[in-house]
């Protein structure tokens, strides 16, 4: 929403609304009961404590040439309320620790995933769920239900603490695969490093490619590729589009130059780009559902949470849309124990 949009609905002028942004006046109260029905925030929002704000050079975006500045704006304000969010369960139970690794100085993206890949043991199997690991490795996982078509998903460093967010209206393999991008860029880039953005988005690609598919795992049971059906039939050992899994079988060298742009043309002809085929179920977090089931144990609702937020509680919903379904049965307990 523009300023003048703003003003327009509140019945003031763009100057009133620029002032009162800025700090040089404060609203009338007819002006505040104004601005909290116009944008749907609680009265006592305007009044609580400052939130911490995500710059967007802090913030790492994929499609920056087709992303809008609102759309950047309210996939940052998202985060905001996730910030927020975040520090409310901090306060009151054990999160998973970071351990994330620092890879600025490693050699390259393929170096950086395998040792990625040997410090939390995965070994050369398959990775079941993307959301989970991260969670598990201390990574706070958040959705994207803004209006933001052109966000893929975006990750911050906030201190020591990594953030990632994801658009969950995405096939699963497209998520999966920017879970794993954005992993790329918190162990390669922090805090936006390098300022070659360009640069940094191959590199980020390069190291999720080979964190889903282990260029071992893959030789060993990918030799020739007669067709399309055949890459459709392997996808769903490492949880991939059928696109992601063509290109690293181009990179590895098991489908030529020629092939690869035939597969290529042949995927965008049968409409694999737009939907996936046999695609995989969604992605949720083990570790939000558990929290919300202790917390219901004190009969503390979502809506008593936003309450003491000074949120709305579907602003709480649009950052955990998708994520936060109920706990599966073969879902490990964090050690998310009470501290209040």
């Amino acid at each position: 929403m523009t300023a003048r949009k703003l003003a327009d609905i509140i019945d003031v002028s763009p100057i009133t609304i620029s002032r009162l942004e800025n700090g040089a006046n404060e609203p009338e109260d007819d002006t505040l009961s104004a601005l909290a029905s116009a944008l749907d925030f609680p009265r006592g929002f305007f009044f609580a404590e400052d939130v911490d704000e995500l710059p967007a050079e802090a913030a790492s975006f994929r499609s920056l040439s087709s992303m809008s500045a609102k759309e950047r704006d309210a996939a940052l304000s998202a985060g905001v309320i996730a910030y927020l969010f975040h520090d409310w369960v901090a306060e009151r139970f054990n999160l998973p620790e970071v351990d994330v690794p620092d890879m600025r100085e490693d050699s390259g993206p393929e170096s950086a995933a395998r040792i990625v890949r040997a410090q939390w043991g995965l070994g050369e199997q398959p990775i079941s769920n993307m959301v989970r690991l991260l969670e598990s490795k201390g990574v706070r996982v958040f959705s994207l239900c803004e209006d933001t078509k052109n966000v893929d998903a975006f990750s911050c460093w906030r201190g020591d603490q990594p953030f990632v967010f994801l658009n969950t209206f995405k096939s699963t393999e497209r998520s999966r695969f920017d879970a794993a991008h954005e992993l790329g860029h918190l162990v390669m880039h922090r805090h936006g490093e390098p300022q070659d953005s360009r640069q940094a988005e191959i590199e980020a690609d390069k190291f999720a490619s080979a964190l889903l598919m282990p260029a071992d795992d893959v030789l060993s049971r990918i030799r020739y590729v007669p067709d399309l059906d055949s890459l459709v039939s392997y996808k769903r050992r490492w949880g991939v589009s059928v696109a992601a899994l063509n290109y690293r079988l181009h990179k590895l060298r098991v489908v030529s130059e020629w092939q690869n742009r035939s597969l290529n043309v042949e995927l965008s002809s049968r409409g694999y780009r737009r939907s996936e085929p046999e695609g995989l179920a969604p992605e949720t977090s083990a570790l939000w559902p558990q929290i919300f089931a202790a917390l219901w144990q004190d009969r503390i609702t979502r809506e008593a949470i936003a309450d003491q937020l000074f949120i709305s509680s579907a602003e709480l919903d649009m950052i955990l849309c998708h994520l936060s379904g109920p706990p599966m049965k073969e879902d490990k307990p964090y050690d998310a124990l009470r501290l209040v």
